[in-house]
């Protein structure tokens, strides 16, 4: 009997394990969410993507960013952190200014999974109330690392905000070169997209260097680029694949 007790415990056990698993490959899916809904990317024909950027903002990040938007005659959405947010909000300005818009990307860019209501509510009304000082009444919001349950969910639908993941993501690690790293990144577009990119930091040269070249080769294929409440106005009623 014994040893039957050591199996059935061991059974167990693979099986919690098994369903932690899977719990946190759902957290991080980011076109899956178990309450509520999310946008991943957008059910379109027309060749029309949003590009947005994660992070900051910092002064570097947005001096570098700004001018090459405006070159190409793009426009994108910028989620920050309130944190960087209320240490940067000229920075934040100058991002309205040039006719880009912000998004809510939490107050300090924690793992939103296991955490409690109220933490997510702080997270998220602390960096709205950022966003609105500097100018804007953004409602979309994207959670960090795309992490997200039952509990961020439910604050994001009480903040009246809008969940807005992506369907293209930068794979620097994989691609240390910028000319990979664009190549990789608009090889995987396709009308309706929702890329992410990460500019903002020292270490992210890479993303800051070929954003020219993505720029470039989507607008060689024909395709606009906007900021996200834009391509929104271009959803049909059909789910994200």
């Amino acid at each position: 009997m014994g040893r039957k007790l050591v199996v059935g415990g061991g059974v167990g056990i693979v099986a919690v394990l098994a369903l932690l698993v899977g719990l946190n490959s759902l957290s991080k899916a980011p076109c899956l969410q178990l309450i509520g809904d999310l946008t991943c990317r957008v059910e379109t024909d027309d060749k029309i993507v949003a590009l947005t950027f994660d992070d900051g903002p910092t002064p570097q990040g947005v001096a570098a960013i700004l001018p090459i938007l405006d070159r190409y005659d793009a426009r994108a959405t910028f989620f920050l952190i309130g944190e960087d947010l209320k240490r940067h909000p000229q920075a934040a300005r100058q991002i309205l200014a040039a006719g880009h818009e912000l998004g809510n990307h939490t107050y300090s860019h924690q793992r939103n999974v296991g955490r409690s209501r109220a933490f997510y509510r702080g997270e998220l009304d602390s960096t709205g109330q950022l966003l609105r000082a500097v100018g804007s009444d953004s409602d979309l919001f994207r959670p960090p690392y795309g992490r997200k349950l039952a509990g961020l969910p439910l604050e994001v639908e009480r903040a009246g905000l809008k969940t807005i993941t992506w369907d293209v993501a930068d794979r620097a690690e994989e691609f240390p070169e910028p000319a990979d790293y664009a190549r990789d990144i608009v090889e995987r577009v396709r009308p309706g997209s929702i890329i992410l990119i990460h500019p903002m930091y020292r270490g992210n040269a890479t993303a800051r260097e070929a954003l020219p070249m993505i720029l470039a080769q989507l607008r060689d294929r024909g395709y606009d680029i906007v900021t996200v409440s834009e391509l929104l106005n271009h959803q049909s009623s059909a789910s994200p694949q």
